[in-house]
Formats: structure tokens, C-alpha cells, sequence
């Protein structure tokens, strides 16, 4: 295909596209974003980014975008992710708001997750060898944290933060080649979690649960900060993680190795029309936990494994008298943004960004970001349209 064929299909999808951007469930999120672009010229650049993203090209970034749109040059896109003046914070704001707003619920979920955009080289901001979640191969990438908000009506990423390993924060050559600011300095993925989930709870965005990643999860300091909060968790741990057990300290995993068959069970959810068994325990004895509070240790596996096989762990932590299929709920919103991950890689280019600096990695995720939550408020409104025994020890399985 030439220039001349892509530039034809990409302004035959961007009509279709600003059709799609008129109907009801997205005027408001495109207007609402409007006057973070300070100067006319970068408004219509960020809007024909974001159709862009929208359109069915094979990568989305500078350059195919500008080609596609006809441009000779890639140099307008690349201003607008690097030099031109717009508050990206604030449509970041915006994005949240405008999915608060669609999906507010009182029981809605706050899902933390990492995911990785791998790279080739050393400069891009951020990049390192490093591996995630229960992954053991480590890849040469930048570690991206979200927080998605998940409800019935789905889950859309609401805010984002890049991870900069101290090989970064503690280099001033690579700080200054990538203009990192000089307020910017190390935080661990769970730190850079708390802030994003401060942002949304004081900013009013409703929500009961926490459901975090392994990463999150292993932290006890974010755990102790959910609890001053008083908001609910469900947090991964490593099956090898001690817990207290009577007078010892037993492995997770050995725990659960200890369940008896018949406290597995199949839960049905919103997320869960996937295979898997669950089972819950409680301590005998409360853990430090007022009335009005619980703690619970959530275990899942494929049916088809073997206790102990391909298994997983939680910390639970919520008002007394939640039930076992709800705290399921909250572990099954992890795979809701696993594939919501997918989806924005495939549908609105999340990573296919060719930029090197620090503010040039949030600005495209942004847009990104902007350009999915579109996809998410669209998706909802035509859905809307069209429709333990007892073992030996201190933990009571659920039965």
C-alpha cells in the first residue's frame, strides 16, 4: 500500500471515526477535554491524534499517524507529545472523571496493574531489564502502572505512572537525557500505586475494593494504607509468602496444599466466565481487625491442576460479613484488566509510541488512555441499549 492508499483508507476511517464521536456516551468525554489544549492549532492536532488511535492502523504512532493523515513529515505529532503546551495531568483528570461518572457505583473496584512496553534500546525513560507479576524472564522494557476503575458496566484505565528503576532515578546523565524533572525521584510500583489511588478516592471517585497485582500486593506498607483508608482489599502474594500458623510460620502454598477437596469451588462473576476454583479461609482468631472489619486468605487454581499446581494467593482484607463470591469478584477484576491492557495495545496503539522522554511517555499514554475510555463509554452505552470444613490449625475453610 502507498502513502497516497493510507492516507485514503486513514480519512475514510476518521470520518466514520468523528461519526462515532458524536453519539451520546462521548460528546461530553471529547468536549470535556477541549480546553486543555490551549492554542487552536494543538487542539485539531490532539484530536486527529486521538481519532488516529481510533482507526484501524497495523501501529499508531508519530509517524504513521502523520502519514496516514496525510503530513509528509511526523514532526506536528512529535510537537505535540514533546514540546507543545497542554495540561496532560488534567485530561488525565478528565478521563476519570468522565468514567466516574458513566460507571460510578458505591461497589466499584480500583484495580492496580503493571504492564511492560518492551524496547530495543537503552535511551527511552525508564527502560531496563526487568520482569513483572509472576513473570521470571526478564525483558528489556518500560514498566507502565495503571489504575483501571471496574465495575458492571467494565473496566477503563483511569491513571497511569511510569516506573523508573534507580538505575534511572540515580543517573544524572540518563535523567537528563530523557528530561526526567528534577522533582521526579524513585518510587516503587506500589508507592507509585498509593498515589494514584489517593488521587481518585480524594478527587470522589466511588468505590469499596482494591484489587492489586503481585507487585502491590507483597507490600505491606500499601496493605496497612488501604486499611487507614478503610478500603477494602484483595491483594496477589507469593504462594512461598510465610503466615502465621498456630505457633509457626507456614508457606501459603502449603496452606492450601492442606484444603480439603471439597472447600474448591467454581464462582460465577463478572469476570469470572473463565475456568478456575476458589476457596476461602478465615482465621480463628481475628488478626488485629475491629468488628466492623475481616481478614480472609483467598486461593484459586484451574480445575484441572493439581492442589498446589498453577496456583494463586491472596491477602483479603474487608467489612465483616462479605461473602466468598465477592471477594472473588475483586481477584477476577485483575484478569478484567489484563484483557483491558490487550484490548488498548490492539485497538488504540497503548504502546506503540516511539518516543524517548520522560513527559513524551505520558503524553501518548494519555491520549491513549483518552482514546480507550471512548471505547469503554461507547461499549457500555450499546450494551445498555441492547439489554470450609475445618482443619487443624488457626484458618476455617469456607465449605
Amino acid at each position: 500500500m502507498d502513502r497516497s492508499d493510507v492516507g485514503t483508507d486513514f480519512r475514510t476511517s476518521l470520518s466514520e471515526t468523528g461519526q462515532l464521536c458524536r453519539d451520546s456516551a462521548s460528546r461530553e468525554l471529547f468536549a470535556r477535554v477541549t480546553g486543555r489544549f490551549f492554542r487552536a492549532e494543538t487542539r485539531r492536532r490532539a484530536r486527529t491524534y486521538v481519532q488516529g488511535l481510533l482507526t484501524p492502523l497495523e501501529t499508531k504512532n508519530g509517524r504513521t499517524l502523520a502519514m496516514a493523515s496525510g503530513e509528509r513529515r511526523p514532526d506536528g505529532m512529535q510537537r505535540l507529545l514533546t514540546e507543545a503546551t497542554w495540561d496532560v495531568d488534567g485530561v488525565r483528570d478528565d478521563v476519570r472523571t468522565s468514567v466516574s461518572e458513566r460507571f460510578a457505583n458505591e461497589e466499584g473496584i480500583f484495580v492496580i496493574g503493571e504492564t511492560t512496553f518492551v524496547k530495543n534500546g537503552q535511551h527511552s525513560a525508564g527502560v531496563e531489564r526487568q520482569c513483572i507479576g509472576r513473570s521470571e524472564v526478564p525483558e528489556n522494557c518500560q514498566v507502565g502502572v495503571f489504575l483501571a476503575y471496574a465495575t458492571g458496566d467494565g473496566c477503563v484505565l483511569v491513571d497511569r505512572e511510569l516506573y523508573l528503576p534507580r538505575s534511572w532515578t540515580d543517573n544524572p546523565r540518563r535523567r537528563s537525557a530523557a528530561a526526567v524533572p528534577a522533582s521526579v525521584g524513585y518510587a516503587s510500583p506500589s508507592e507509585l500505586a498509593r498515589v494514584m489511588l489517593a488521587r481518585a478516592v480524594d478527587a470522589g471517585v466511588p468505590g469499596a475494593w482494591v484489587s492489586v497485582d503481585l507487585t502491590g500486593g507483597a507490600d505491606r506498607d500499601l496493605r496497612d494504607w488501604l486499611q487507614r483508608r478503610h478500603l477494602g482489599y484483595v491483594a496477589a502474594m507469593p504462594i512461598d509468602q510465610p503466615i502465621p500458623h498456630g505457633t509457626q510460620q507456614v508457606s501459603a502454598a502449603d496452606l492450601v496444599a492442606g484444603a480439603p477437596n471439597s472447600v474448591w469451588k467454581r464462582w460465577p462473576g463478572r469476570a469470572w466466565g473463565r475456568s478456575g476454583l476458589w476457596a476461602v479461609a478465615s482465621p480463628r482468631t481475628p488478626l488485629g481487625t475491629t468488628p466492623k472489619w475481616a481478614s480472609w486468605l483467598l486461593a484459586g487454581r484451574e480445575p484441572e491442576a493439581l492442589p498446589g499446581e498453577e496456583l494463586t494467593c491472596h491477602h483479603c482484607w474487608g467489612p465483616a460479613g462479605t461473602t466468598d463470591g465477592e471477594l472473588v469478584e475483586v481477584a477476577s477484576a485483575q484478569l478484567d484488566l489484563a484483557d483491558r491492557f490487550r484490548l488498548a495495545k490492539a485497538s488504540v496503539g497503548l504502546g506503540d509510541y516511539q518516543v524517548r522522554r520522560y513527559d513524551a511517555w505520558y503524553r501518548h499514554i494519555t491520549l491513549a488512555m483518552l482514546a480507550d475510555a471512548h471505547l469503554a463509554l461507547s461499549a457500555a452505552t450499546d450494551s445498555a441499549a441492547s439489554t470450609g470444613s475445618a482443619v487443624p490449625g488457626d484458618l476455617r475453610w469456607h465449605t
